[in-house]
């Protein structure tokens, strides 16, 4: 298997189906702004570095997910608009096991 199918809804409530790469050691938020799921500059504002929470989402599937780190809960924290299934998509390694991810961008 070299992609993973991603069911992400974007800011306006629509649903989109992606493919994403297991190979290429890209994250969530890297998948979401390839495919332009939101408007250019609201996501990955600080480049993955998990200093805006700009790519806050929501992970509504029971996939196990890496750990959260202590930058990640410490931005979170800080964050408008979080909820208990919150995640920085630029924490999220796209791994094989993320296979029919769902998850759903936060607010702007």
């Amino acid at each position: 298997m070299s992609d993973i199918t991603l069911h992400i809804t974007d800011r306006e409530g629509k649903q989109h189906q992606v493919l994403a790469p297991i190979d290429m050691a890209m994250n969530l938020m890297e998948v979401i702004r390839s495919y332009e799921l939101a408007p250019e500059g609201t996501i990955g504002v600080c480049g993955g570095m998990a200093m805006c929470a700009s790519c806050q989402c929501y992970i509504t599937s029971d996939h196990e997910l890496s750990a959260m780190g202590d930058d990640e809960d410490i931005m979170l924290a800080e964050a408008f608009h979080v909820e208990d299934n919150s995640r920085l998509g630029c924490q999220i390694p796209i791994t094989e096991q993320l296979d029919g991810l769902i998850l759903e961008l936060a607010p702007e």
